[in-house]
């Protein structure tokens, strides 16, 4: 399997598939393909696996293309204004992503759903109680809104960052939700009651705009009845 990343403001990956090699993706998510390319769908991994993915943010069915030839190509774009950013799932020993941050992957790799392990990180995280991993060996393609900036922490490192601007983190890296400290801050700073803290070591890819951040400040600038 070979990929380009094509396109700017609104970025894709274009896949090279050879005969009998595959990569699948949530209901919807194909822009354009070549001939050779099957198409095939259904609740990958069965009823309850399928349930997942949807409450972790995903279709319930996924579509797998499969190439009849080779050199056939397929391709995922974004949602957004951001980066495609391709991950080797097998060097980062599976990772834990945000709903909404899965694109892409070879049948090697596995998206399942997985719960947040401290209760006030799935109340409070703003990804809900539900997240979402890749495991497995193969590359995946992550969906980033804005810039993607990669971190990487040592054993015991801390970074706190702004709820929404996580888009995933090695397993190794821990993950939960902290309050704010100061009333002032809480009422005036602009940042909310809770700060996503995570603890490495491993690496993190965060992402310089929230799609939810960004269509509230257009929701602000509409006129008011």
């Amino acid at each position: 399997m070979n990929y380009e990343l094509v396109g700017k403001i609104i970025p894709a990956v274009e896949i090279t598939l050879d005969r009998g090699e595959a990569v699948y993706t949530q209901s919807g998510g194909m822009s354009w393909q070549s001939d050779g390319i099957r198409m095939e769908t259904n609740a990958k991994g069965g009823l309850m696996k399928g349930l997942g993915r949807m409450f972790s943010g995903e279709s319930f069915f996924m579509v797998t293309y499969s190439a009849d030839r080779d050199k056939a190509k397929v391709a995922f774009a974004s949602s957004a204004p951001g980066a495609v950013m391709p991950v080797n799932v097998y060097e980062h020993n599976g990772m834990i992503m945000q709903k909404g941050a899965f694109l892409c992957a070879e049948e090697s790799v596995e998206l399942s759903a997985v719960f947040s392990k401290k209760i006030t990180s799935g109340m409070f995280g703003g990804e809900g109680f539900i997240l979402q991993k890749l495991t497995g060996k193969g590359m995946a393609f992550l969906e980033v809104d804005g810039d993607p900036i990669v971190k990487e922490l040592a054993t015991g490192e801390v970074l706190k960052v702004d709820t929404g601007n996580v888009v995933a983190f090695d397993s190794t890296v821990s993950y939960e939700v902290e309050t704010v400290k100061g009333v002032g801050n809480i009422l005036f700073g602009g940042e909310g009651l809770f700060l996503t803290k995570l603890k490495g070591p491993g690496r993190v890819v965060l992402q310089t705009m929230s799609i939810n951040e960004l269509a509230g400040r257009i929701r602000s600038v509409f006129p008011s009845k």
